[in-house]
């Protein structure tokens, strides 16, 4: 497993061999298996994310009724012209909250990285295909960039909140999801590596907080945030704006902050929101 986006961009420059495809290579060589099973395996990956955000129903609520509805509640606004995101950031919006929602409702997802970030990659990745008139095995490709980072953060700090807050969840997430959108819109590895560098930045210190330690509020909603910053960040790059410190650096810094951040910020329920008065208050009336 590769624990720098450096040597993988370096391989891509001295090989020609494109970043995605390196990332399949070392999964072969990990699992032990052909490249065919390889990408037919993460092709499968891409299915379930896209049946995952088809499969949404606007009246399911999750146990807790803390969560459900608010896609349908988002798809009508949008609908009603009074946005001011235009239909491409709007898709993003309402895909992560499907996505999300349907974790929380007890629905199939993938997790990508994690369960509580399920609905960044697929968000930006399905509106991006959309929008672009991708095939799926163009999607695949993307989603072997997007594994190739998460491998790496996963090598250099973390993808738990637990031990990272969820900066490891959704920045994470939301870092994966920029590169593979670089590379959709034509970037190389370096470009990908950019953006996620630029992603992972903006939400560097992230609390895991969740309410009552359910992973509903706020990590739903964070799914959108996530999202949004990885399409801000591919925008960014594609325009030709670099991130001043480098993609692994960056994945350090990530690593640094999860070990000075206080335990109770860390997926404990006892910081950040989960410790406000309303969500202590949500807390109890779901223990009786």
């Amino acid at each position: 497993m590769f624990d720098s986006v450096e040597e993988i961009c370096k391989l891509e420059e001295n090989s020609g061999v494109p970043f995605w495809k390196i990332v399949q290579q070392d999964d072969c060589k990990e699992r032990a298996v052909s490249e065919e099973e390889s990408f037919e395996n993460m092709k499968r990956m891409y299915t379930a994310m896209k049946e995952s955000a088809l499969n949404y129903d606007k009246t399911v609520r999750s146990n807790s009724g803390l969560v459900g509805g608010e896609a349908g509640l988002l798809r009508e606004y949008l609908d009603s012209g009074n946005a001011l995101v235009g239909d491409f950031a709007g898709r993003v919006m309402e895909l992560a909250l499907r996505v999300a929602e349907g974790n929380a409702c007890m629905k199939r997802i993938v997790a990508a990285p994690t369960a509580g970030s399920c609905g960044v990659v697929p968000a930006v990745f399905i509106a991006a295909q959309e929008k672009l008139g991708l095939t799926d095995e163009k999607m695949t490709e993307a989603l072997f960039v997007a594994a190739g980072v998460g491998e790496v953060i996963a090598a250099r700090a973390s993808l738990a909140g637990a031990e990272g807050g969820c900066q490891a969840e959704i920045g994470a997430a939301s870092s994966m999801a920029a590169a593979g959108l670089v590379y959709l819109r034509g970037g190389d590895g370096r470009k990908s590596a950019n953006a996620a560098a630029l992603a992972l930045k903006n939400l560097l210190g992230l609390a895991c907080d969740p309410v009552a330690g359910l992973v509903e509020v706020p990590c739903v909603k964070r799914n959108v945030c996530g999202a949004m910053n990885a399409v801000t960040s591919a925008e960014l790059t594609m325009a030709g704006i670099e991130s001043r410190i480098p993609a692994d650096e960056v994945f350090d810094a990530m690593s640094a902050v999860g070990k000075d951040m206080n335990p109770n910020i860390k997926e404990t329920g006892k910081g950040g929101v989960a410790g406000t008065v309303t969500g202590q208050k949500i807390k109890d009336a779901l223990a009786h």
